[in-house]
């Protein structure tokens, strides 16, 4: 079972259930009928939408059709129009710049974007050569945020990524891991680089960020992008064996919207960026971003529930 089977399943078993009246479709936890959640980024007290949108995979389809765009442009409609702006992406993720660019702008919303991306090789002007072309391919004269890709060559670049900080061309900078063995450099850079961003792994699964990273990031003022916040939709193997507990139908509607809203109600969390290429999927996504967080009880009875 895909998670577009889960959600359908779990919708439709919700409308016919004795809780209907408490989740109906026009209530929060199923729907964006109150504004967005929105968090703020430490170092300039920018409010950003929590809610935003990862590239890796989902936009970077084998072949560039119109088949295949069709579903890409739907997504990032659906994201801009229910309040998302936060998008990631990455050199390392194919086609995903590009697509991303060309389609943001045939939408007329690349203007409204936070755009993100990342620099991944080694060497000065290599890093310099291939954050001009993420520019081209994103079509931006300016990027909002920056980010050193896996630590990669990361004492080299961020002078460079400093310096264009300086000049405009990038408005906020910062540092990516999606392996918990490089927290420990993570949290040593956080403390004392004065940078604006940290990119980590952080799921109802895995929390180990919440040991050490995440306190230190709030402490120093760094806004915290969380990425695999599905564990690449394994989460979803282990719900599907069990319905969304009836506490958790006071806050979300599936288990997609409780496993976002996990993640949100951490305090250093900023944005967390679930990556899609299916319109429900990303409909499901900013969903997640209505209505109240669990409370730390709540979160807990969540951990146990899918533990048991």
């Amino acid at each position: 079972m895909n998670r577009r089977q889960f959600i359908s399943r779990t919708l439709a078993a919700l409308a016919t259930s004795r809780f209907a009246h408490a989740i109906a479709p026009t209530t929060p936890a199923t729907t964006q009928s109150s504004p967005m959640l929105h968090r703020t980024i430490p170092s300039t007290g920018e409010s950003i939408p929590a809610i935003g949108m990862g590239t890796w995979q989902t936009f970077d389809p084998p072949d560039t059709t119109d088949a295949t765009l069709a579903p890409l442009r739907e997504v990032l409609r659906i994201f801009h129009e229910g309040g998302g702006r936060v998008v990631d992406s990455s050199p390392m993720y194919g086609k995903a710049e590009a697509i991303t660019g060309q389609l943001s702008s045939e939408l007329g919303i690349n203007r409204d974007l936070f755009i993100a991306t990342k620099v991944w090789t080694r060497g000065e002007e290599p890093g310099i050569t291939q954050m001009n072309e993420s520019l081209q391919k994103l079509r931006r004269d300016a990027l909002d945020l920056m980010q050193i890709h896996n630590l990669l060559d990361w004492k080299t670049h961020l002078p460079t990524l400093r310096k264009w900080k300086e000049q405009g061309r990038f408005r906020y900078i910062g540092v990516t891991h999606y392996q918990l063995s490089a927290f420990d450099e993570l949290e040593t850079i956080v403390r004392n680089e004065h940078i604006d961003f940290v990119q980590i792994p952080y799921s109802i699964a895995v929390r180990d960020a919440e040991k050490r990273l995440l306190p230190a990031a709030r402490e120093a003022g760094v806004a915290v992008l969380v990425m695999r916040p599905f564990e690449g939709g394994t989460l979803f193997n282990d719900a599907r064996k069990k319905p969304l507990p009836d506490f958790a139908k006071d806050f979300a509607a599936t288990w997609g919207q409780a496993f976002l809203k996990f993640i949100l109600a951490h305090p250093a969390v900023t944005c967390v960026i679930p990556a899609t290429n299916k319109p429900q999927h990303m409909q499901d996504n900013l969903a997640a971003g209505a209505g109240r967080l669990p409370t730390e009880d709540e979160r807990q009875k969540l951990i146990a529930t899918l533990a048991g």
